[in-house]
């Protein structure tokens, strides 16, 4: 029985996602109100390369700032990876410590 409720629980939950799935539309680069002659609003492609030429220029005069991603800072990807392990990882050994011992723990080990 739990095998049949799990079963159409998933095949709804697919259909529901496909039927909302079907209105989001994803515009991949929009650049304005676009007119019926095909002329664009603001943002037009000479002002977004203009933007992105100076962004490498920026980049290439600034060659110490890398990506702007801090990867070994702690506000970082590793930092936080470090930071988020050295927690749950403190947590699990204190789990794992205080499981060996107490009145549930298994006669004989330990």
């Amino acid at each position: 029985m739990n095998k049949t409720i799990l079963l159409a629980a998933s095949l709804i939950a697919v259909f529901t996602i496909g039927y909302y799935a079907e209105n989001a539309i994803a515009f991949a680069q929009y650049m304005g109100n676009v007119g019926s002659q095909g002329e664009t609003g603001e943002y037009t492609l000479e002002e977004a390369l203009e933007i992105q030429r100076r962004r490498i220029e920026a980049a290439e005069a600034n060659p110490a700032s890398g990506s702007g991603t801090p990867y070994l800072d702690a506000n970082g990807v590793a930092g936080a990876a470090v930071i988020a392990g050295a927690v749950f990882g403190g947590i699990a050994g204190a789990f794992f410590i205080r499981g060996r011992s107490g009145k549930y723990a298994a006669m004989g080990r330990g």
